[in-house]
């Protein structure tokens, strides 16, 4: 399974976003590739991923896509991420 993360620039919000998603998903006891990229290029790096990890402001950015798109409203919060990637990935 791929997850993306993204951001404005690819390096900090969605640096943050990876960390604690790879965290909750060892926690949840599921594999997943999980990449930080820039608002930019989410076409490429999300093109084959299934969950996209994002913030309010940059789901109209993204565009049509296949993953199932999660906006995150606190990245540091580990709950919210466990709760939200269990209802889209369960």
């Amino acid at each position: 399974m791929k997850i993306v993360a993204i951001c404005g620039a690819g390096i900090g919000s969605s640096g943050i976003l990876k960390i604690n998603a790879e965290r909750v998903l060892t926690k949840l006891g599921i594999e997943a590739d999980v990449t930080a990229a820039d608002i930019a290029s989410v076409r490429v790096a999300a093109a084959d991923a299934q969950v996209i990890l994002t913030s309010a402001a940059f789901v109209d950015a993204i565009g049509k896509t296949f993953a199932d798109v999660i906006v995150i409203d606190n990245y540091f919060d580990q709950q919210e991420l466990a709760e939200k990637l269990e209802k889209a990935l369960g």
